[in-house]
């Protein structure tokens, strides 16, 4: 059953907690990494406790624990942490900042099923509470798949070792997407995970609230007095958020088959990016606060009365991406040739409320398109009245306001103006805002700052059990029309199916180019 949370470490004395100047660190704790032999350890997770390591943002007493089904001391596993972290960390390599990392790594072999390898965790657990003093506290993140939660759950739950009381510290879980297939598979997982931990101990991470760009959204619409005022139905046309992938499905065939671009990344990525775009403002800063907002905005979303004029579903043929041939979907591997799995998905939404009442949301996503891009575009009303000849502003189209979240991040804001001459031409010109280019610091990776939020306890950037649940009954809603539909199609290198553009031509729109 879920335990008492513990209470907080106490704090440095010496220290103002309102100082924001002196970085964030957690107090002693050890990572436990289930799945740790998998790409999102090696290539993300150990990169990323590198980084924080080398940016001075862990503690002196953290410890990584790797458990896997390997037959591994901790020699070979610090050795093949050390090569992961080589080559995919972001900061330059230290042997020193490794030296102090790798005193304090551990592996502990065994598969989800053995309890025997359970109880080695938990006796590992207990022993380094007193041999390299993290107090008991202690976080687990599942990179597993998604079907293997239940059963790794009720292990620690069986061992104790969910319990911030047995503990006498802290215990958090990080669980990632997709979190349930459905609505009815996440409340059976939100019921799980929340009697094995306390619901405050569970961090559903969505790893695109720790991008940069994303948090930007925030600081943009409620640390600037010039966007509100036009942030509502009077003044906005429509919003587009696009997640493009230039990648197809590489290895992920029985998964992604299984699962498709809606319930991958619509029902959380960009049900995300939505609602930090259409929520109101918070009365403070405060996770609760936020995530009270963006709940809002996702229990307001209306589906199209018609589903099957007003949303496409793709899947790619053969083509050509960045100048290499691709295959079609039914030819990779681990896909049946008969699959009616979309690829690529667009949708129209809406928002029932006073601010965005009558504005339709565009939300694409895909595989197997031109180029990698994630971006929220805001296109504005055109002015009521011109009074120029038309001739002069045949090429002036809507004002734009675009966040771009990968690559290249950053703003870019788009608007009429005179093109130097005699004539009075006006044309759209382009004002850039780019990360790379206005600071000196370069944005950590988005595992870094949620890793850091997870053992410090920050859920600000974290979904909760609802905001999960109101993403399903906007998707469940959707699938059940698509079940036994077959998908539109169009070539690998191509934006998506004609019928996307359509779809935006019959309300007199036009997808941006990205």
């Amino acid at each position: 059953m879920a335990q008492t949370a513990a209470q907080p470490q106490s704090n440095n004395p010496l220290r103002d907690p309102q100082d924001r100047r002196l970085p964030r660190i957690p107090a002693p704790c050890a990572l436990v990494i289930f799945g740790v032999t998998g790409d999102l350890a090696r290539k993300k997770l150990i990169p990323a406790i590198y980084d924080l390591a080398n940016r001075g943002l862990l503690p002196p007493s953290f410890v990584v624990v790797g458990f896997a089904r390997r037959d591994w001391d901790h020699g070979v596993f610090e050795q093949l942490a050390k090569e992961a972290a080589q080559q995919h960390a972001r900061t330059p390599w230290r042997e020193e900042v490794w030296a102090r990392l790798s005193g304090n790594i551990r592996f502990v072999p065994g598969s989800f099923d053995d309890d025997a390898a359970f109880d080695r965790l938990a006796a590992t657990l207990d022993e380094m509470r007193d041999s390299h003093g993290i107090h008991g506290n202690a976080a687990f993140y599942l990179s597993i798949p998604p079907t293997a939660f239940p059963t790794v759950l009720k292990q620690m739950g069986r061992t104790g070792m969910a319990s911030n009381e047995r503990s006498g510290g802290w215990r958090r879980v990080v669980v990632e997407k997709p979190f349930g297939e459905n609505m009815e598979t996440a409340k059976q997982l939100n019921d799980l995970v929340d009697d094995v931990f306390t619901a405050e101990d569970v961090f559903r991470i969505d790893h695109y609230l720790g991008k940069e760009t994303v948090q930007n959204i925030l600081a943009l619409r409620f640390a600037n007095a010039m966007f509100e005022p036009v942030w509502n139905s009077r003044y906005i046309d429509s919003v587009q958020i696009t997640m493009a992938e230039d990648v197809g499905i590489g290895s992920r065939g029985a998964f992604y088959d299984a699962t498709g671009t809606a319930r991958d990344v619509v029902q959380n990525h960009l049900m995300q990016l939505l609602a930090m775009v259409a929520m109101e403002e918070p009365t403070s800063f405060d996770a609760a606060e936020i995530r009270t907002e963006k709940l809002k905005v996702l229990r307001a979303i209306t589906l199209p009365a018609d589903i099957a004029r007003d949303t496409v579903r793709g899947q790619y043929l053969q083509g050509w991406v960045a100048g290499e041939r691709a295959k079609g979907y039914l030819e990779e591997d681990n896909i049946p040739a008969d699959s009616t799995t979309e690829t690529w998905v667009a949708l129209t939404l809406g928002i029932q409320n006073r601010r965005w009442a009558g504005v339709p949301f565009y939300l694409r996503a895909g595989k197997r398109m031109p180029r990698r891009v994630t971006e929220v575009a805001i296109l504005f009303k055109k002015a009521p009245h011109l009074p120029f000849h038309p001739a002069d502003v045949e090429m002036l189209g809507n004002n734009q306001l675009v966040i771009r979240v990968q690559p290249d991040e950053g703003v870019t804001l788009k608007f009429g103006s005179k093109v130097p001459g005699t004539a009075m031409e006006v044309r759209d010109i382009t004002m850039d805002f780019q990360y790379g280019e206005a600071f000196t610091d370069s944005s950590p990776e988005a595992y870094e700052r949620l890793i850091l939020d997870v053992l410090i306890g920050d859920r600000t950037l974290f979904p909760d059990a609802a905001e999960v649940e109101a993403g399903w009954r906007v998707i469940d809603p959707l699938e059940e029309a698509w079940a036994g539909v077959k998908p539109e199609t169009y070539r690998a290198g191509e934006w998506g199916p004609r019928a996307a553009d359509e779809m935006l031509a019959r309300e007199g729109r036009a997808w941006r180019r990205a």
